[in-house]
């Protein structure tokens, strides 16, 4: 079964921005922009410094979201940081800028402008958000799994520190589906690896792999393909009580599959049939024993 693909649609950006737009006008009070916030910048050292208003600094922030420009945009919201650093705005700004380099699929930079938001301010309410950015930016950085899974492994650690943090939140929920999407590609990269093994005839390297899944990945869809897998590497190596157990543990949980199946046909064709054996690893791996 080849690793899985992943659907960036899914990331449902417009539910994003009302959550972003939300926050970033909630500053109370009936004040204008201008007037609370007019601090100066005490130096200008870039030549190409211009000092703005924080309120026209915004709504040129805007003007670029409404043309699709989220590049642009990010850059004029780290603008309000830098030219109006102690203001309510630069705090908002600061997500702003990670949000919208995430549209801009460069995930480095709304990863670096997440982290800053966390380390500066661990406090707001909006914090979850910040985690939640980070987290799926990486997500968005996964690859098939023919390639280096650095990324999956980070994706997986951001999206379970957010369900660890904020248990009961939509974040929290939406990186608990993510979750199991990235448990399967992982588990999937293993299933690759393995598969080449056993064409390789390299039956221990296999069993290697398949393990991995049956003890970190349970949960996945590939589980089922590993036991019979399993069950294939053993009988290949003449481990028939480890073989048989395998097709026994696929069989008590996915009877109807076709990967039972074959299991089955495989040890039928040798006059055998599965069955647990009470020291095989497979069966306390599924509690069986």
């Amino acid at each position: 079964m080849p690793g899985m693909r992943f659907n960036r649609a899914s990331i449902r950006r417009a539910s994003v921005v009302a959550l972003v737009v939300a926050a970033s006008l909630s500053v109370s009070g009936c004040e204008s922009i201008n007037d609370l916030f007019s601090g100066k910048k005490d130096d200008a050292t870039d030549a190409n410094y211009v000092e703005r208003p924080v309120a026209q600094i915004y709504n040129d922030a805007w003007k670029a979201i409404d043309q699709g420009n989220w590049s642009d945009a990010a850059k004029q919201f780290a603008e309000v940081e830098r030219q109006h650093p102690y203001s309510v705005w630069a705090r908002r700004a600061m997500l702003m800028t990670a949000f919208c380099y995430y549209q801009a699929n460069k995930y480095t930079d709304a990863i670096s402008a997440a982290d800053q938001y966390i380390q500066l301010h661990p406090g707001s309410k909006e914090v979850a958000y910040a985690f939640y950015l980070k987290a799926i930016s990486l997500y968005e950085q996964i690859v098939d799994i023919g390639r280096d899974q650095t990324n999956t492994e980070l994706a997986l650690v951001a999206l379970q520190d957010i369900v660890q943090r904020f248990p009961d939140t939509d974040y929290a929920r939406d990186a608990t589906l993510k979750i199991d999407l990235t448990l399967d590609h992982l588990a999937g990269k293993e299933m690759a690896i393995g598969r080449g093994y056993l064409r390789d005839g390299n039956y221990i390297g296999a069993i290697n792999r398949f393990r991995v899944v049956v003890e970190q990945y349970q949960r996945t869809s590939q589980i089922a393909e590993a036991l019979e897998r399993l069950t294939e590497a053993y009988y290949a190596l003449g481990i028939y009580n480890e073989a048989k157990t395998a097709a026994a543990v696929l069989g008590a949980n996915y009877p109807g599959s076709l990967w039972y199946q074959d299991s089955y046909a495989l040890l039928s064709s040798h006059n055998m049939r599965p069955e647990m054996d009470k020291g095989s690893w497979i069966g306390k791996a599924f509690g069986f024993l």
